[in-house]
């Protein structure tokens, strides 16, 4: 019988959790304040993972953030050594992901069209 998940998907929830702990009990870069993971994605051969962020205020600029969690990859990637089960820790890069400030952005488009329809 198949797994309903793949091996890749799993880890990438496992290195999600562990990640998100430790950024938020254990790091103490105050640049790394408001920043929260969205989401993990593991290459096939589970030697990259690609951790996306957001912030918590859009309007902050992420390449602060973006800094603080590079200089901090290697005591992230250390204690995820020790909390998986596995026999090489992935890489991990960091990528900004803007999907909700463009919401924020679109729901505000729609929040004015219909104010404006309803001023007609």
């Amino acid at each position: 019988m198949p797994r309903e998940f793949s091996r890749n998907k799993r880890l990438a929830a496992q290195v999600l959790r562990t990640l998100s702990e430790l950024l938020r009990f254990e790091i103490k870069d105050p640049s790394l304040d408001g920043v929260s993971l969205t989401i993990v994605e593991m290459t096939r051969d589970l030697s990259l993972a690609r951790v996306y962020f957001s912030l918590l205020n859009p309007d902050d600029d992420p390449d602060t953030a973006l800094q603080g969690l590079r200089r901090a990859s290697g005591f992230l990637r250390g204690k995820l050594g020790s909390a998986l089960k596995v026999r090489h820790v992935p890489e991990l890069r960091f990528l900004h992901d803007d999907s909700v400030a463009r919401g924020m952005k679109i729901s505000k488009l729609i929040e004015n069209a219909r104010n404006a329809d309803t001023n007609r």
